[in-house]
């Protein structure tokens, strides 16, 4: 059974029960990747190693100039 014959059944069954449908597969993948990079970053942060990722990410937004 693949994951969308999986979604489909899981809808009907909570159709059946009254029950609100599962949420679509693939949904909050991005969410999911945001938090886990989110939390490796912390976890290096807390270690005290270098953060992860390309060094101008960790710089964060700097301030333009004003003209």
């Amino acid at each position: 059974m693949n994951v969308t014959q999986q979604y489909l059944l899981d809808t009907y069954r909570a159709r059946q029960h009254g029950e609100p449908a599962p949420p679509a597969p693939g949904a909050h993948d991005r969410q999911a990747v945001r938090a886990w990079r989110e939390e490796r970053r912390f976890r290096a942060v807390l270690a005290g190693g270098p953060v992860p990722g390309p060094p101008w990410r960790s710089l964060g937004r700097r301030p333009r100039p004003s003209r």
